[in-house]
């Protein structure tokens, strides 16, 4: 019933979703405070079995709502508009348990947590975001927990008790959900953080573009313009000088050649590669195989100056398991610590020339040799199951 929501969000990193189950993990193991009445009547043993089998129920529907409502609270969809039916219910329930422990339970300050902890789900689940609603709603609360301790009279000499009970439950009530409000806060900003970034990513991705749009645009501009002039010209003498046309054409040849050749310089300096989208390519090619194709690891890990090199290297992987294998499954590993980041392909379906390195495999060493790296292929004899691996690492330099 208590549903962990930490991994919800597949485009968050490794460190987002470590965040996200500590702060869901947080947050739910709270509600195991409402048990302390129940233990208390339990070790009691004064009273009837009505009452601990109410307060059973009551416990268990504090529990469950409150992990539902922290659910939603950590969730970044628009809250609802305001309480619903299920909200007034379940806090009244647990309110309604906390003002009959008032008036017959010895030391009731224990059932405060109910109302308490409700209030903190409540609040996630119906006005986050929102600092006046916030306020308005924790007040309102902290209120009805008051009136129901006031019933509560001692003798005269205790005559402060009724005003300390109702000052518990509101500090038990504002405190919660303070707390709640607080945590899920903190949880909000850190996810914006991390989406700025990806935004900035992006923006750096633009600006490239626009850079090489320029480029591109000065240097075919330049070339095209001399290409043309050399044309017309070329044109004319046509029947008039021919020696002259054919010396013009002959320059019009190498003034293309150069055009082409200053464009593929262009396009080699700025094309990089996408490992995201080299990644889904090779699922989306190896899953039409009728390969299953598994993935481990963070692209974000991988370096930026190394993206493009460990492109190659799954590129190169997928290319030999279509062809030269026959396997039923590939797993894809991206490793990355403070020193050397790895990417790993492995599958099965192995062929006797497998074991033997092609010449695109001898290309990525020299490539990945050039970073500092190495690229390793391998037949690994797991059992009665024969696989391939296919691996490069590199130095991650800061």
């Amino acid at each position: 019933m208590l549903r962990d929501v930490s991994g919800e969000d597949s485009g968050i990193g490794t460190g987002m979703r470590r965040l996200r189950k500590y702060t869901w993990w947080s947050l739910v193991l709270l509600s195991y405070l409402a048990v302390i009445p129940g233990l208390q009547l339990a070790i009691g043993g004064t009273v009837s079995p009505t009452l601990l089998v109410v307060t059973a129920l009551v416990t268990v529907l504090t529990i469950v709502q409150r992990a539902r409502f922290v659910n939603r609270g950590l969730r970044r969809d628009p809250p609802p508009s305001g309480p619903s039916v299920e909200h007034a219910v379940t806090f009244a329930s647990a309110a309604a348990a906390w003002g009959y422990a008032v008036a017959v339970v010895p030391n009731p300050i224990s059932w405060a947590f109910l109302p308490g902890l409700l209030a903190g789900g409540v609040v996630l689940d119906t006005v986050k975001g929102r600092r006046r609603s916030t306020s308005f709603f924790m007040a309102l609360m902290a209120a009805g927990a008051c009136l129901l301790a006031w019933p509560y009279r001692e003798a005269a000499s205790d005559s402060w008790f009724p005003w300390f009970l109702a000052a518990m439950a509101a500090a038990f009530v504002l405190c919660f959900a303070a707390l709640d409000v607080t945590q899920v806060w903190f949880w909000d900003m850190v996810v914006r953080i991390d989406e700025s970034r990806a935004v900035a990513e992006e923006l750096a991705v633009a600006k490239e573009r626009l850079r090489f749009a320029a480029d591109l645009h000065d240097i075919q501009g330049h070339h095209l313009q001399a290409i043309m002039l050399k044309g017309e010209l070329t044109e004319r003498l046509i029947g008039r000088d021919d020696e002259a046309a054919r010396a013009h054409a002959a320059e019009l040849t190498e003034l293309a050649r150069t055009a082409l050749k200053d464009t593929r310089r262009v396009v080699h300096g700025y094309r990089g590669t996408d490992l995201r989208r080299e990644i889904g390519n090779a699922v989306d090619i190896l899953g039409a195989a009728g390969i299953d194709t598994r993935v481990h690891g963070d692209v974000r890990d991988v370096p930026p100056p190394l993206q493009a090199l460990f492109g190659a290297l799954i590129r190169e992987g997928t290319t030999n398991i279509l062809r030269h294998s026959q396997a039923t499954r590939c797993e894809l590993t991206l490793e990355s610590d403070h020193a050397t980041a790895r990417v790993r392909l492995v599958n099965d379906g192995v062929l006797p020339r497998n074991s033997q390195p092609g010449s695109g495999i001898a290309g990525l060493r020299e490539r990945f040799a050039a970073l500092d790296g190495d690229v390793e292929s391998r037949v690994i004899e797991d059992g009665a199951e024969t696989l391939f691996e296919l691996g490069g690492h590199a130095p991650v330099r800061r």
